[in-house]
């Protein structure tokens, strides 16, 4: 298991070199000059080419990158233009507030849609089963931030339970993660029912079944923990579309996580604190990505025991 982590741990660099790459060649190209954001709109043209010199954006590409990466190496995220604060030190503030967000809304798309999945699969055809699939066809067609505005007109507004966004008390975590979570739980909701329907016609279940076990022994330890396992496989894939809602619901609840620094970063062309939350990202869905393995390796044995034979080939 621990030549296997190694191993992904190293094939991770060359991914976050490549993302870093890119994301620093667009924002070379970008048409906002940021010597001329980072001087202000009434800055004389010899103050922008001095503040330019100053920060190196004078310089070839080639040779900008390779100084970005000679401080990364290092630990040193740059120093960003605009609130004149190193970059790590923003992230580490910001960091615990995302995280907090992403916990909160994997558990409320997780606990719904694997609950709604399973009454599904078990009342199939029955007004359970309708009800459920409806509720989860709404929360598929539903953009996080759209159902974030209407949460906070309804739950924030009109009936005022819980804060107009912020952050600062548990209160504050209730609707951004039911925004960020409702969509996924739609998701796991069908493909938990349509995994449990496929396990529940196994023989081992009928087996089970013939034997007098309860049904509901039978779903809880039989149906449920070998349907498991495309859902932790569609967990791997949700990480980047889930971050991705992340950062856009972190705007709308005016969330003091990372998402909404990237979008300031981004409106004002701060390109230390551009890349410091990119490559923050990669490696969240990086190790999201191990830890789902490692997961999967828990839940089905067939699957630890293949790591481990790969382990000893190795």
């Amino acid at each position: 298991m621990w030549t296997y982590l190694a191993r992904r741990l190293l094939q991770a660099i060359p991914v976050l070199i490549g993302i870093s790459l890119i994301t620093f060649v667009l924002i070379y190209y970008l048409p906002a000059d940021p010597a001329r954001m980072y001087a202000g709109p009434s800055a004389k043209p010899e103050v922008v080419t001095r503040i330019r010199h100053e920060l190196g954006l004078d310089q070839p590409l080639w040779v900008q990158y390779g100084h970005y990466m000679e401080r990364l190496v290092q630990g040193d995220l740059g120093f960003s233009y605009r609130k004149q604060t190193p970059v790590t030190q923003l992230l580490l503030s910001r960091i615990p507030y995302t995280l907090a967000l992403i916990v909160a809304g994997v558990f409320v798309e997780l606990s719904l849609g694997l609950t709604i999945g399973i009454a599904s699969a078990v009342g199939r055809g029955r007004w359970m089963d309708r009800t459920g699939m409806f509720v989860a066809l709404l929360g598929v067609s539903t953009p996080p931030f759209w159902l974030g505005l209407l949460l906070l007109f309804w739950f924030g507004f009109l009936i005022p339970i819980f804060p107009l966004g912020g952050a600062g008390t548990p209160l504050h975590l209730v609707l951004p993660a039911l925004a960020v979570g409702l969509g996924g739980a739609a998701w796991y909701a069908r493909m938990m029912r349509s995994s449990m329907l496929d396990v529940m016609h196994n023989d081992y279940i009928r087996t089970a079944r013939s034997k007098g076990l309860a049904n509901r022994w039978v779903i809880a330890r039989h149906a449920i923990p070998n349907a498991l396992n495309p859902i932790i496989t569609m967990a791997g894939m949700d990480i980047p579309w889930f971050i991705g809602g992340v950062v856009l619901v972190e705007r709308v609840f005016n969330w003091p996580g990372v998402g909404r620094m990237s979008v300031e970063a981004i409106e004002t062309v701060d390109v230390p604190l551009i890349l410091g939350t990119v490559i923050f990202t990669a490696l969240l869905v990086v190790f999201s990505g191990i830890l789902i393995d490692i997961v999967q390796g828990i839940v089905d044995p067939r699957i630890r025991h293949h790591t481990r034979s790969t382990d000893a080939s190795y």
